[in-house]
């Protein structure tokens, strides 16, 4: 675990705990170093994105599974 003042370590773990993969971490942290934290947005708007199109996937199977059980349930 990175230590408090650890900015870099603290952004590669956040990272990684979002899912990020090595490249993309990578890649935000060399933004860091360089201060350009500015440039690391896009990676994180992208990630979120995909995220957010795993969740809605799914949310869908999950519909689908309660719409087989009630339907069995009903039968």
């Amino acid at each position: 675990m990175a230590e408090a003042s650890d900015t870099l370590g603290i952004l590669r773990q956040n990272l990684l705990d979002a899912g990020c993969d090595e490249q993309s971490i990578q890649r935000c942290t060399d933004f860091a170093r360089k201060g350009e934290w500015q440039k690391i947005t896009p990676y994180l708007a992208e990630h979120r994105m995909l995220l957010l199109e795993q969740a809605h996937a799914s949310q869908k199977q999950i519909d689908c599974l309660d719409f087989l059980a009630y339907r069995i349930h009903k039968e």
